[in-house]
């Protein structure tokens, strides 16, 4: 099966890693550098940014498309192009999440579900389907929790470091959540939060004034 992957060199790495059997793996920094015409499978690490990328993909029907799909939806991205006939599914491509062993995904159409389950079968890659919600399920919930945790620095009840060690010897966490947030990426953090907000309205995404202040200067 012939692989193409637009992203990094470190992500191109990660999907390797997770390919049991025998494929040709591609790697292309930007979709202008991708040979889609070899291609019966896309990682796209970049289609949220850039969600014109499916214009590219759109009209071949037998190419199986993954979209990083984690502060957009895959219904949100569609919406920028004039039909989708690809087998278009989301994953949780960010820092932390796509180095775990299992995969988490969504589908754009429900029909498809059958197409991804013999697709990451045949490619060895343990999943989990979940709903195409902003967030998906996992970052959603790691969001916010981070959120929390600024919150609690903020109103002076605890430090970083304590909330961090509390939550890997409470919770059994493997990471505290400011340790989380650093690998994550403050600037993530603060993307998939609004996004959450955005979506849903709901107070428990509206972003730590400390969160944001950590993510202006990250900018800077």
């Amino acid at each position: 099966m012939n692989i193409v992957v637009v992203g990094s060199k470190e992500q191109a790495d990660i999907i390797k890693s997770k390919l049991a059997g025998v494929h040709d793996l591609f790697f292309a920094g930007f979709l202008s550098h991708a040979h889609l015409e070899k291609a019966d499978v896309v990682f796209d690490f970049f289609m949220e940014d850039n969600p014109e990328n499916l214009e590219h993909y759109g009209q071949n029907k037998n190419l199986c498309v993954f979209a990083n799909a984690v502060t957009l939806s895959l219904a949100e991205q569609a919406a920028y192009t004039d039909g989708v006939e690809c087998k278009l599914f989301g994953f949780n491509g960010d820092p932390t999440f796509i180095e775990r062993n299992l995969l988490e995904v969504s589908v754009y159409r429900d029909k498809d579900k059958g197409i991804l389950e013999k697709l990451l079968s045949g490619l060895d890659i343990a999943y989990q389907l979940v709903d195409d919600r902003v967030g998906m399920v996992t970052p959603r919930i790691i969001a916010m929790i981070i959120n929390e945790a600024y919150y609690t620095v903020m109103e002076g009840t605890a430090s970083k470091e304590d909330i961090d060690l509390g939550m890997k010897l409470g919770t059994n966490y493997p990471m505290g959540p400011f340790a989380w947030a650093a690998k994550w990426g403050i600037m993530r953090v603060y993307e998939t939060l609004e996004a959450l907000y955005e979506d849903t309205k709901e107070e428990r995404y509206k972003i730590c004034p400390l969160l944001k202040k950590e993510y202006l200067r990250a900018m800077g």
